[in-house]
C-alpha cells in the first residue's frame, strides 16, 4: 500500500499557467470550459457485448480494483461541494450489475442540499424490471436506455442480447415514473435502416430519441470512417417521411430537432460535427481514474492517493491539475486513441 508521504500532488501547468489555486473556484480547463457534469462508472461488467463498446472476450477486473462505495461517495462529495459539479450520471459497464447501485443513488441524494441538482443513469435496460421502482424511490431523476434496433435479429447482432427484456425495462421505468431517453448508435451496414422505425416508435411512445454517430471507442478495433453514418445522412433519411426542423444549439452534446412541428429528437454528432468547444463533463472510471475527455489517452489515478490516505485538499488539487490540462478534444485529434482502458471500464 502507498504511504501518503510518498505521493506528491502538484498543480499541472499549461503554457506557463497553472490551475486556479482557489479551492472554491469553478472546475475549469485552460481553454475556458467549465465542468458541471460528472459521469461515474460503477462497474466494468456488462451482460451485453455491443460491437461499439465491448471487446469480444472481455477480461473483468478484479473487484479490489473497482472503487468501493465509500470511496466513490467521498469523491462524489468533493466534486459537488468543492468543485462545482451539479449533475452526476452513473454508467458502466452496466451499472445495475453492481449490487449496491440503488444504495449509491440513495447516498448521492444526500448531496442535494450541498449543490447536487441531478442524479441520472445510463443503462442497457435489462435489469430495470426489477430495479426501476427502487431507483425512483432512491431519488434517481432520469434514465438513458440504449436501444440500437427494434428488430430482434438486428439488435442481437449489435449487442449479443435480446430486445424484449430491454423494452420491458423501458416500460418498467416509465411505470415507476422515471423519465426515459433512448440512445441509438448508428453503424453503416448494421442498423442504418432502423433509423426511421426507431424514430416512429419513439414518437408513438412520446419519448426523446437520440441517434449517436459511431465513435472510435470500441474495444475490438471495429471502427472506421466508412462505418460512420453522419448527422446529415441521418437527417436525410428522416426527412423522407417527416418534416424536420433544427432547434437552437445548447450546451447539450446532442443537436436537437423537432419532428412534424411536435416532438423532438437529437443527434450526437461527435464525428461529423464535434462539440468539444462546449464540453462541460468529466469522467471517473470504475477503477477510480479521472478522465478529462472521453478520448483522453490517459487519466489521473485518484484511487491510489485515496487509499493511501490523501486528504481532501490533496485530492482536489490533483483533480484541478488534471482537468486544467484537458485536451481540445476529438476535433483536434480524430480517430482511435491508443490506451489500455476500453469503454466498458471508462463509461460512456
Amino acid at each position: 500500500m502507498l504511504n501518503p508521504r510518498d505521493v506528491t500532488f502538484v498543480p499541472a501547468t499549461v503554457s506557463g499557467t497553472v490551475a486556479p489555486a482557489d479551492a472554491r473556484a469553478p472546475l475549469r480547463d485552460a481553454r475556458g470550459r467549465t465542468k458541471r457534469k460528472l459521469r461515474i462508472s460503477l462497474t466494468d461488467r456488462c451482460n451485453f457485448r455491443c460491437v461499439y463498446c465491448m471487446p469480444e472476450t472481455p477480461q473483468w477486473l478484479p473487484r479490489e480494483q473497482i472503487l468501493r462505495r465509500e470511496e466513490l461517495l467521498r469523491l462524489a462529495r468533493l466534486f459537488v461541494t468543492e468543485l462545482g459539479i451539479t449533475d452526476i450520471r452513473l454508467t458502466g459497464g452496466e451499472p445495475l450489475l453492481r449490487a449496491d447501485a440503488v444504495e449509491i443513488v440513495d447516498a448521492l441524494n444526500t448531496l442535494r442540499p450541498l449543490g447536487l441538482e441531478r442524479v441520472a443513469m445510463t443503462s442497457n435496460g435489462v435489469r430495470l424490471t426489477r430495479h426501476a421502482a427502487a431507483l425512483r424511490a432512491a431519488g434517481l431523476d432520469d434514465l438513458n436506455v440504449s436501444l440500437d434496433a427494434r428488430t430482434p435479429e438486428v439488435f442481437h447482432a449489435l449487442t449479443g442480447g435480446e430486445v424484449e427484456p430491454v423494452l420491458d425495462g423501458i416500460r418498467a421505468a416509465r411505470d415507476a415514473g422515471l423519465p426515459v431517453k433512448i440512445n441509438s448508435v448508428v453503424i453503416r451496414d448494421h442498423n442504418e435502416h432502423e433509423v426511421l422505425p426507431l424514430l416512429d416508435w419513439a414518437l408513438s411512445e412520446r419519448m426523446t430519441l437520440r441517434f449517436i454517430e459511431f465513435m472510435p471507442l470500441d474495444g475490438r478495433g471495429y471502427w472506421n470512417a466508412e462505418r460512420v453514418v453522419g448527422e446529415n445522412e441521418i437527417l436525410d433519411a428522416l426527412r423522407t417521411r417527416h418534416a424536420v426542423s433544427a432547434l437552437p444549439q445548447t450546451d447539450d452534446p446532442a443537436r436537437y430537432f423537432t419532428v412534424d412541428g411536435d416532438q423532438r429528437f437529437g443527434i450526437i454528432s461527435t464525428i461529423s460535427k464535434p462539440f468539444c468547444k462546449r464540453c462541460d463533463r468529466v469522467r471517473l472510471s470504475s477503477t477510480g481514474t479521472l478522465y478529462a475527455c472521453l478520448f483522453s489517452a490517459g487519466g489521473a489515478d485518484l484511487r491510489a492517493p485515496l487509499r493511501a490516505g490523501a486528504d481532501d485538499d490533496a485530492l482536489i488539487r490533483l483533480v484541478r491539475g488534471h482537468i486544467w490540462n484537458k485536451e481540445a478534444g476529438y476535433a483536434q485529434r480524430p480517430g482511435y486513441v491508443e490506451r489500455p482502458i476500453t469503454m466498458h471500464v471508462l463509461g460512456g
